[in-house]
């Protein structure tokens, strides 16, 4: 009777643990859906920084561009 006493108390905590693990898991899942939807959203801000500048690059005179640091 003893051993089957120490088998249901060990399955008992074996039970607890995996709870313990899925909501582990859960919480992880949560983090890792916000932390992707933070990155997407940086990248989405990068990108149109990206396109400010590259609009703004294209404005600039094309003395500029050459480089030599010249005045007219």
């Amino acid at each position: 009777m003893s051993q089957l006493q120490d088998l249901a108390e060990r399955v008992e905590r074996l039970l607890l643990r995996h709870q313990e693990l899925q909501r582990t898991n859960a919480l992880l899942e949560q983090q890792l859906a916000s932390v992707t939807q933070e990155r997407d959203s940086l990248r989405s801000r990068l990108n149109a920084a990206r396109s400010r500048i590259d609009a703004l690059l294209e404005r600039l005179p094309a003395e500029a561009d050459n480089g030599n640091g010249s005045a007219p």
